[in-house]
């Protein structure tokens, strides 16, 4: 009986020792994807500004193809 609880203690510390690393893990993601978010906005906005300065025509990436 002892070797089967020393077993599921066992057991018990590893699960809780993967649940913190993939905490971990996931909050280092969620603050990557937070800075990425924050760049991808700001990049959106200089395009926006520099398609505005190139003469206020339609954005290439809302121009419709030459074949439609």
């Amino acid at each position: 009986m002892r070797d089967k609880t020393e077993a599921m203690e066992e057991q018990i510390a590893h699960l809780t020792r993967t649940v913190d690393d993939l905490s971990e893990v996931a909050a280092r993601h969620a603050r990557e994807i937070e800075a990425l978010s924050r760049r991808l906005g700001m990049l959106l906005e200089r395009e926006a500004e520099r398609e505005l300065d190139a003469g206020g025509t339609i954005p290439l990436a809302d121009q419709k193809p030459p074949h439609w």
